[in-house]
C-alpha cells in the first residue's frame, strides 16, 4: 500500500500546486492515516494546510460546526455528515481550497444492517469562484481494520485527484 499511498500523495500535491491550492482534511475513522499520507511527501508544506482528527460526534461539532440535528438525525457515518465535515474544514481553513473528510466504520464491531462494517463516508469541499462545491461519496470496503482505513485513504487520494483533473 506504501508506495500506492505515495504516489497518490505525490499526485495529489502535483495537481494542487499546478492550480496554487491548498489542502485541508477532517478524519474520522481514518484517524490521521490521510494527513500523515501526504505530509510523508517532501515538498507537502507548500500545499497541505492542516488537518484534524475528529473522532468523536463533539470533536465533529465542536471543531468543524457539524450540527447536533444532523448527528443525531443521520448518524456520524453519512453522507450529511461528511458534507458538513467537509464544509466545516473550509470554513476553519480560510487558505485551503480543497477539503477532503472520512467518517466511517473500520470495524470489527459498530455495524449494522444499514451501515455495515466497512462503509465509509467521504466529503469532499472546494472552494471556487461560484461558490463552495460540496459532494460526498461512500465505498464499503472489505477486510480487517487495517484494510479498511487503509483503502480509506487510498480512495479519498484517487477521488480528491480526479476531481481536480475534472475541474
Amino acid at each position: 500500500m506504501q508506495s500506492k499511498t505515495d504516489e497518490l500523495s505525490t499526485k495529489l500535491g502535483r495537481l494542487l500546486l499546478a492550480r496554487n491550492d491548498w489542502l485541508a482534511s477532517a478524519e474520522s475513522c481514518t484517524g490521521g492515516l490521510l494527513s500523515a499520507a501526504v505530509t510523508a511527501i517532501a515538498g507537502s508544506s507548500g500545499w497541505f494546510d492542516q488537518g484534524w482528527v475528529t473522532y468523536s460526534n463533539e470533536a465533529k461539532h465542536m471543531q468543524l460546526g457539524v450540527t447536533h440535528a444532523c448527528l443525531k438525525e443521520f448518524g456520524a457515518v453519512s453522507e450529511q455528515t461528511a458534507r458538513e465535515m467537509a464544509a466545516g474544514v473550509l470554513a476553519m481553513a480560510p487558505r485551503a481550497t480543497l477539503a477532503l473528510t472520512t467518517t466511517g466504520i473500520a470495524g470489527p464491531g459498530g455495524g449494522t444492517a444499514d451501515k455495515p462494517v466497512g462503509l465509509v463516508w467521504f466529503g469532499f469541499a472546494q472552494r471556487t469562484a461560484e461558490g463552495l462545491v460540496v459532494q460526498a461519496r461512500s465505498q464499503i470496503f472489505t477486510g480487517d481494520r487495517r484494510a479498511v482505513r487503509e483503502a480509506s485513504v487510498l480512495y479519498s487520494l484517487s477521488a480528491a485527484c480526479e476531481l481536480l483533473e475534472n475541474t
